[in-house]
């Protein structure tokens, strides 16, 4: 999969604005307790490039831009989630993301010079039915399948089949789901 670069020392007054419009909705969301679920959808919809029906996100949540991440029904992260979206981040139906989960579509350079100034991305895509244990890291460019489980605490580096448990880091395949 191809990375697309973009600059960290260049950003355009259009890409400001929106994360400043994206800081803005998720320290709404984030001041919002759990008795305030209607008002917290309101706010996902309007910061996420689309949602189903039914999302929820546990407290302290942040994200890059919001528009980039697309959810599907039944949708819920629990606390202390991250999503880098630079590039999209795709979720199915019916997902479950336990809590300290980061679904990373950002990366730098491994060489040195440069890796100050350029970021790349790479999309993550989630299937239906998919459930990521606490603790665990989706690193870009990554998809993982329908009804895939996610060991707590691993490291997702490499596209996960469907129906397969993954655990470790780096997440390796475990066992199949019937």
């Amino acid at each position: 999969m191809e990375k697309t670069y973009f600059s960290r020392t260049n950003i355009s007054e259009e890409v400001l604005s929106l994360m400043a419009k994206t800081s803005l909705l998720t320290k709404q969301l984030n001041n919002l307790t759990l008795a305030e679920l209607r008002q917290k959808q309101v706010i996902i919809k309007e910061l996420f490039g689309s949602v189903g029906t039914n999302p929820f996100i546990g407290d302290n949540f942040h994200c890059d831009f919001g528009k980039n991440i697309h959810v599907g029904n039944n949708f819920h992260a629990d606390y202390n989630c991250t999503m880098l979206d630079l590039a999209e981040i795709r979720i199915g139906d019916n997902c479950l993301i336990g809590p300290d989960v980061g679904i990373y579509t950002a990366g730098h350079r491994i060489q040195p010079e440069g890796r100050i100034a350029d970021v790349y991305a790479q999309p993550v895509t989630i299937g239906n039915d998919v459930w990521i244990g606490g603790h665990s890291t989706i690193l870009p460019g990554v998809t993982i399948g329908d009804g895939a489980v996610v060991a707590a605490g691993s490291v997702v580096t490499k596209d996960v089949p469907p129906r397969s448990l993954v655990a470790g880091n780096p997440a390796v395949f475990k066992k199949s789901i019937e």
